[in-house]
């Protein structure tokens, strides 16, 4: 039988590998290095911290040694967030318990807080001089376990 909450986290993380494929899909050369000001992440700055974040949820399932990883090249980095995403996910679709966190917490914590990154991407995308086009994400073809770097085109923004 089906565990609610985890088939939304689930859909939360396709929904979370959707959106930030979009902004990171065609994105320029200059953008992984983009800096705009002093104590501002770049684009590669903050997908590292999105992997780490990942890699926090996923120790809930599995621990980890460190959820602390070291800084990878562009490709790296955004292969290495997907991977986690598709462990997290995988684990999620199991059996496998939930350890110390609920299913709640993960979702108002570090989860949101990859969402929030995803929204920092695009924002530095716009300023790279290349905004991510309008969508209506209601319309999205997104689906649970879809969470690699293969994502569907955008749907239309009507």
């Amino acid at each position: 039988m089906s565990n609610p909450k985890r088939e939304m986290l689930r859909h939360f993380l396709a929904t979370i590998a959707y959106r930030a494929q979009k902004v990171l899909r065609g994105a320029p050369g200059n953008y992984p290095d983009l800096l705009i000001g002093s104590g501002v992440r770049s684009p590669l700055e903050i997908v590292h911290h999105m992997r780490g974040l990942a890699m926090f949820t996923h120790s809930h399932f599995r621990p980890y040694e460190s959820t602390h990883p070291p800084y990878l090249g562009w490709e790296e980095e955004v292969a290495g967030f997907h991977q986690v995403l598709a462990e997290l996910d995988a684990d999620l679709a199991s059996d496998l318990p939930l350890l110390e966190r609920s299913y709640e917490r993960l979702l108002q914590g570090p989860l949101a807080d990859i969402m929030t990154h995803v929204g920092q991407l695009a924002m530095l995308r716009r300023l790279a001089g290349s905004s991510v086009p309008a969508e209506n994400f209601s319309n999205a073809e997104i689906r649970s376990g879809r969470v690699g770097s293969d994502q569907p085109d955008p749907a239309d923004p009507d």
